[in-house]
């Protein structure tokens, strides 16, 4: 199935100042999101995170600054034009009830004019990548899972081939087993698809698994920092941000790696007799279950269970009081 190409994003000292409101909900952001890339915008309530993502599609209009699409101003787009190239995926999904699923779908390709037979052929694949059988395309919305539904919300967005697609906390009102199933499959489809993403939550863990990128956001609509998660956890440039992203920050670090990623102690000369952990494993639960068992070290092997080299607590430590977890 071929795509669109994602769209660069640049927030240049954007801002919304409701009338008789002292504060601004979003003061003066200036970002820049690069093409393909996952950025999360994460705060606490009242921090401007969904006001900015509303401003991206015109549902809510600038009062200063601009943000341009691929290097064009969004305010020179026809606005109805801009929404239906711009995929939206909203926490309780609104699907339209008295529609099936595939006319769910298909309703922003038929908007932009697309054959019935184009239109068919992108449901069914859309269907098929996020999860879910074509014949589902005959189903209505109150005959799904809310995880169903989800993926029905995720497809829907995708229908038109957007280079942009914004997330308003989509998973915040499902189940925790199956939001971290859908935050898995998400972000498969992301590789897959390679999307542009701005997507919302208040929840920090969540902006730390999603995110190639995130702009924490403080209160009065202050973007206090913005960066890979690796670095905002490693040197966040606020009292107010490390409070946000907690105490244990360091283990949040390890879960963005495997051990597969580090450099590794040498095999030793000596027949090794510990365990032995796969490189894709996570580095923060492999250092649970080695703390766990009371062991030091462990032998990381590859696919073919050759051995790669030895990884300590000790090194982990290391790691930890580094910049980067290399």
């Amino acid at each position: 199935m071929e795509t669109q190409r994602a769209a660069e994003i640049v927030f240049d000292r954007a801002a919304k100042q409701y009338p008789g409101r002292d504060r601004p909900a979003v003061d003066d952001l200036s970002m820049e999101i690069p093409a393909g890339e996952i950025c999360v915008l994460v705060g606490p309530s009242g921090s401007g995170k969904t006001t900015a993502l509303k401003m991206v599609n015109g549902l809510i209009p600038l009062t200063r600054g601009d943000i341009r699409l691929d290097g064009r101003s969004i305010k020179s787009h026809d606005q109805v034009q801009l929404r239906r190239h711009i995929g939206y995926v909203i926490q309780h999904v609104g699907l339209f009830p008295h529609l099936t699923v595939g006319k769910n779908i298909a309703m922003a390709p038929k908007l932009l004019g697309w054959d019935r037979g184009r239109i068919t052929q992108r449901t069914a694949d859309l269907l098929t990548l996020v999860g879910l059988e074509p014949s589902d395309a005959r189903r209505y919305p109150a005959e799904l899972s809310g995880g169903q539904r989800q993926r029905v919300g995720l497809a829907r967005a995708l229908a038109a081939d957007p280079p942009l697609m914004l997330m308003d906390e989509p998973f915040g009102a499902i189940d925790p087993i199956t939001r971290s199933r859908l935050q898995d499959e998400f972000l498969n489809l992301h590789r897959a698809v390679r999307k542009t993403v701005i997507f919302v939550t208040h929840d920090i863990d969540e902006a730390i698994k999603m995110g190639s990128r995130i702009a924490i956001f403080r209160e009065g609509g202050v973007l206090e920092q913005y960066g890979r998660p690796d670095e905002i956890l490693a040197d966040p440039v606020s009292d107010f941000v490390a409070r946000f992203v907690g105490r244990d920050r360091g283990l949040k670090r390890l879960a963005l790696r495997t051990i597969g990623e580090v450099d590794l102690n040498p095999v030793p000369a000596v027949q090794f007799t510990g365990s032995r952990y796969p490189q894709s494993a996570v580095l923060r639960d492999v250092l649970s279950e080695m703390l766990s068992n009371g062991t030091s070290e462990v032998m990381v092997v590859d696919d073919s269970g050759l051995e790669r080299g030895v990884l300590s607590v000790d090194r982990i430590s290391d790691l930890l009081r580094a910049r980067t977890l290399t």
